[in-house]
């Protein structure tokens, strides 16, 4: 039960809050009303507003409407008038530009093509609103003619300054010297600038407006004729100048060294110059160590005059190939901004064809000419594929860069040519070992005096071309064994074929002078043919890489020759057993100057005295005039006989020079030991 006090507080408390509800009601009433007055009164402002709008509405519209017409009708006059002019304007294009396209774009190229811009608006327009209008014919003939006129401006363009490159510059650009500074403007400007921006704006207004591409035409006749004409001035221009080096530069180059001589020349060497003639100086510097300079000279290498012109060629061609590959790098760079993007490899290819063609064809004669050669046997001319296939080979990746996007036949020639090269070069180290093994034995072929053979310096001299060309040779020898071209091999295979074929030469040349040394009478003369021999290719081994690659194959080669000098050299002193046999009596008894000797002992020293003489005397006579060229030899033999013979004849001499075997002693004791090491000393010396 709630109490009564806590009831009635209670009770108070609710009817405090019915009492602060009520008034919060009335509160909310009296708002209410003030709203819905508010409201009443904002409603009918707006609707006087409304009123009072639409009366405005209904007052202005109608004058704006009749403003808008007259604004319309305002803008369709100016646009007649405007239209009118345009029209007018085009029946007065022939009359304002026909004396500027009768008179051409020479000198004023933009404002022609203004011209010809105009033209072909009014053609457009003619053609689209009136074409039955005389005026369309009339600038239908202008536009013809200003076409033409563009057309044969562009080939005049190109015809006046389309000059041949000067052999000079040529040769600085393929030299790739950096320190002259004014070759690479020079050669890159094969058109002045302002002729460049002319043609490219006659190009681009042809291919847009006048629908005509036979500017292309033009453009690869005339610029293909400007390359052919520059590469027939480098081939020219070596002709006349070829010097004894066999290396020709521009005197900017030369210039340049002389005033740096301390700075780089040049930086990549296009040919190692002088190939016959380094073969022939080769074979004189051969000659003069191993041969004495006096016998033995090979003819394998030309005359002084063949050999300048074969150099002068090969130089020649290798230059030229260098000159094409620069100048066709140049030409695409210029063709590039006047020739359309999409024709512009078949216009390069065009362009290129004759100067390339022209290269292909000599290269092909060259390899007919080695060809004829090797079936004469005269296999000198392979020394000329050599330099120009190694050449061809580095030069071939600029190649295949220069004529990407070019037709596939124009691709594979510069491979046509190389395989060509590489198949006849191989036929020739093939035929040309073949040719030293089966070399025929005829006597009269054979040297008398008994110095080196013909074919040992051609041998030798041969396997030295090699020594710069390895690369070049393996390869050949490569394709042989394989099949294929060089891209197969490494360094060490390629090494060690070459090895087994200069092995093979050696071999084939060693058994061939074996069986020419038969052809001699005299054994001790085919013995110092064989020694000349072997020693002429022992030194010539030493004095050249050839050593270094036989070692290859044959670790010691050089043992095997000087073992085989040494036999021969043994074989070569039996011929004098004839001298010292007589007088080498060991067992004869000693005998005193008063021992009165029989007719049977004195007769027998008379016939030993007699025996020596005679034999000295013709051995003396008939080895005089024979040649051991090599001087180093040659003492050694006459040191090892002197030793032998006069070692022999000084014992006999002392035992019966005194003893009276006869009363004409002058007749049979003919030489003192002095007078006979003499004569020994005049041996090989035709000029005693």
């Amino acid at each position: 039960m709630i109490p009564t006090e806590d009831a009635s507080a209670r009770k108070r408390h609710i009817e405090e809050k019915l009492q602060q509800e009520q008034e919060t009601l009335s509160f909310i009433r009296e708002s209410l009303e003030k709203s819905d007055q508010l409201t009443k009164n904002m409603v009918s402002i707006l609707s006087s507003f409304e009123s009072r709008l639409m009366q405005l509405e209904n007052s202005i519209i109608p004058v704006h409407k009749q403003t808008e017409n007259l604004q319309r009708l305002q803008d369709n006059v100016e646009k007649t008038l405007s239209c009118l002019d345009h029209v007018i304007s085009y029946y007065h294009v022939a009359k304002d530009t026909e004396k500027i396209i009768k008179e051409g774009p020479a000198g004023r190229l933009e404002e022609y093509l203004n011209c010809m811009a105009k033209i072909q608006k009014a053609v457009e327009y003619f053609q689209d609103n009136n074409p039955d209008s005389p005026e369309l014919n009339r600038v239908k003939f202008l536009f013809e003619k200003g076409k033409e006129s563009l057309e044969s401006e562009f080939r005049n363009l190109l015809t006046r300054h389309c000059k041949a490159v000067s052999p000079v510059v040529i040769l600085d650009l393929i030299a790739g010297d950096d320190e002259i500074e004014t070759t690479d403007d020079t050669a890159l400007n094969l058109l002045p600038e302002n002729i460049q921006r002319d043609l490219i704006c006659i190009s681009m207004w042809l291919v847009e407006y006048g629908r005509n591409l036979d500017f292309m035409n033009v453009y690869y006749q005339i610029r293909s004729n400007q390359l052919d004409r520059t590469i027939k001035g480098l081939k020219e221009h070596f002709r006349k100048n070829s010097s004894s080096s066999g290396v020709l530069y521009s005197p900017a180059i030369q210039n340049k060294r002389k005033d740096t001589p301390s700075k780089k020349a040049i930086k990549r060497p296009v040919f190692i110059p002088g190939t016959i003639r380094k073969a022939q100086n080769l074979l004189k510097q051969y000659s003069q160590h191993g041969l004495d300079g006096k016998k033995g000279v090979s003819n394998l290498a030309p005359t002084e005059g063949k050999e300048d012109m074969l150099d002068s060629e090969i130089d020649s061609y290798i230059h030229c190939v260098s000159a094409f590959v620069k100048l066709a790098q140049i030409e695409y760079q210029l063709l590039m901004g006047i020739i359309p993007e999409h024709h512009q490899k078949k216009t390069f290819d065009s362009l290129i064809q004759e100067a390339l063609d022209g290269l292909m064809v000599e290269g092909e004669n060259i390899v007919s000419t080695a060809r004829r050669a090797i079936m004469r046997h005269d296999y000198s001319a392979v020394l000329t594929i050599f330099p120009i296939l190694k050449h061809l080979k580095q030069m071939k990746q600029e190649f295949d860069q220069v004529l990407q996007g070019t037709a596939a036949s124009t691709k594979n020639k510069l491979p046509v040519l190389i395989t060509s090269m590489e198949t006849t070069g191989a036929k020739a180290l093939e035929e040309f070992a073949d040719s030293i093994k089966n070399d025929p034995d005829k006597e009269y072929n054979m040297p008398k005096d008994g110095t080196v053979h013909e074919l040992t310096s051609n041998a030798i001299l041969f396997l030295q071309q090699l020594l710069d060309f390895q690369e070049t040779a393996s390869a050949m020898l490569a394709s042989q064994e394989t099949g294929s071209s060089t891209s197969t091999y490494n360094f060490e295979f390629s090494r060690r074929l070459l090895s087994n074929y200069i092995c093979k030469i050696l071999g084939n040349l060693q058994l061939n002078l074996h069986s020419k040394a038969k052809v001699y009478e005299d054994t001790a003369l085919g013995a110092v043919f064989l020694l000349n021999n072997f020693n002429y290719i022992l030194k010539s081994l030493e004095k050249s890489e050839l050593i270094q690659l036989v070692a290859v194959t044959q670790k010691n080669a050089d043992k095997t020759y000087k073992a085989h000098i040494d036999e021969q050299l043994q074989i070569y002193q039996r011929s004098w057993l004839k001298v010292t046999s007589p007088v080498n009596e060991i067992n004869m008894p000693v005998l005193q100057s008063t021992t009165k000797l029989k007719d049977k002992e004195r007769q027998a020293i008379k016939d030993r005295f007699k025996a020596f003489n005679d034999g000295l005397e013709e051995l003396c006579k008939i080895q005089k005039s024979w040649a051991i060229p090599d001087k180093e030899q040659r003492d050694k033999i006459r040191h090892a006989q002197k030793e032998n013979v006069t070692g022999v004849y000084k014992n006999f001499w002392q035992r019966y020079s005194n003893v009276p075997f006869t009363k004409n002693t002058e007749k049979y004791i003919k030489y003192r030991v002095e007078q006979v090491e003499d004569m020994i000393e005049k041996l090989f010396d035709t000029s005693a």
